[in-house]
């Protein structure tokens, strides 16, 4: 058959060219009732329409099947999961330790800030300082520190009562001048006699009053002055310049002392002082808080009731403390440094270059570079003032010849004494400073890697 034209049919396209909705069977009736079954080739918009035919998808003429790479097999979609389900288990693993660093940080922060705030400031006593700065020695060797502890006896305080009543007064029971060596070269720790004679210049009361200069006992600086008064005696005193000081009391003491367990100390006789709290049997003891307190503070029950014994058993007990916190790596141990950190800061009082928990680190960690050989306890020269058997004076030129080692930053080196003042009253004390080979001035003391029980 032919059509109008005299053209013979086209052939019937294959399934799925025709457009869609078309049955196959009808293909040939409508193009040739439209014009628009003539080839591609010819040119036409026949052609155009062709073109874009071809360039739909095929649809399937029957019944539309599922892919066969849909169905489920070891590519399929089970293969898959795990590839979307790492990515997914790192970003919960990366939240998770993200916000465990943030936890961690902000304890960290809360736990310093709570330490940072529980240190005291003595404005007051800077003030007071800072009137009489063109009066105060001047600083000799860069690097060099010197920081005066003042142990107070008043009874005013959360814990302080029960050692007696608060009189309104408080005296320095305990009173150590602490020089840190450049470079860490040593520590060297001077007690300072409670009852030696000195001269106390006019300081400025709690009531605002000043008092007249006066020869005195030293410990009266710290009860009619407070810290600045007895810092300016001190340095009129030694010419050494005092850069910090903290001042610390009863409580203070005991919770530093149970905060690293106890301290070791040998009880060379029993002591029961009914006064300092303390009931010990001789021998070796690892007192608490309260038995150390007591312990350091005895003063009547113990050996000949001086104050020279009372000032020995401390600087052994502070020599045994120093043992404990090396020994038992509290400055490197967090969980063992917090408590030690938080008795000592609610207890303790300082001038402004020390009232923030990093300037104290930094001074521990000064501290703790120095080997316990390096750190030193010694008394200034001293022995009975003649005026007054009762007080101290000091042996010169020894005394002298301390004060200028410790200005300038020299070595000073110690031999254990015998029980005798510092005056060498004793044969065996003048034999060891006679036949020392070494050119360092020796004097009576001792250092913290000895052991208080031999």
């Amino acid at each position: 058959m032919t059509d109008s034209a005299g053209t013979p049919p086209e052939p019937d396209p294959p399934a799925g060219v025709s457009g869609p909705g078309t049955p196959a069977g009808d293909g040939p009736s409508k193009r040739g009732a439209s014009g628009k079954g003539r080839p591609s080739g010819s040119g036409g918009k026949s052609g155009k329409g062709g073109r874009k035919r071809r360039k739909r998808p095929a649809r399937p003429a029957g019944p539309v099947l599922p892919p066969v790479a849909a169905s489920p097999g070891p590519a399929g979609p089970a293969g898959r999961r795990p590839a979307r389900f790492r990515p997914r288990g790192l970003r919960v693993l990366a939240f998770v330790g993200a916000l465990v660093v943030l936890v961690a940080a902000g304890v960290g922060w809360w736990l310093y800030k709570k330490l940072d705030e529980n240190i005291t400031t003595d404005l007051s006593a800077a003030a007071e300082l800072e009137r009489y700065e063109r009066e105060r020695p001047s600083s000799l060797v860069r690097g060099a520190r010197n920081i005066l502890l003042i142990g107070s006896d008043t009874r005013a305080g959360s814990g302080n009562a029960q050692y007696g009543r608060d009189k309104g007064t408080q005296r320095s029971d305990t009173t150590i001048l602490l020089h840190l060596a450049a470079h860490g070269r040593g520590v060297t720790a001077v007690s300072v006699p409670r009852d030696l004679m000195v001269w106390i210049p006019s300081c400025r009361t709690r009531s605002g009053s000043r008092t007249t200069p006066q020869f005195a006992q030293f410990n009266w600086a710290f009860e009619r002055g407070g810290t600045a008064c007895t810092v300016r005696t001190l340095e009129k005193l030694t010419g050494i310049r005092v850069d910090h000081h903290v001042v610390i009391d009863f409580r203070g003491f005991k919770k530093m002392v149970d905060a690293v367990g106890g301290v070791r100390v040998c009880v060379r006789e029993s002591v029961n002082d009914p006064d300092a709290r303390v009931n010990l049997k001789a021998g070796a003891r690892t007192l608490d808080g309260e038995q150390a307190l007591g312990y350091v503070r005895a003063r009547k029950s113990l050996g000949n009731g001086s104050d020279t014994e009372r000032m020995d058993r401390q600087q052994q007990f502070l020599g045994a403390l120093v043992n404990k916190v090396q020994s038992n790596g509290v400055l490197l141990n967090p969980a063992r440094l917090y408590p030690v950190l938080d008795a000592a800061t609610r207890s303790v009082t300082t001038d402004p270059g020390l009232d923030s928990l990093k300037d104290l680190y930094d001074l521990s960690r000064a501290m703790r570079s120095v080997p316990t050989e390096k750190v030193q306890f010694l008394t200034i020269p001293r022995r009975p003032y003649r005026g007054n058997p009762n007080r101290d004076e000091l042996v010169q030129p020894r005394a002298n010849s301390l004060f200028k080692r410790l200005r300038d930053d020299e070595p000073v080196a110690v031999v254990p004494g015998d029980g005798q003042n510092e005056t060498g009253s004793g044969e065996s004390s003048r034999r060891k400073r006679r036949t020392s080979p070494s050119a360092t001035p020796t004097f009576t003391g001792t250092n913290a890697a000895v052991g208080t029980c031999s």
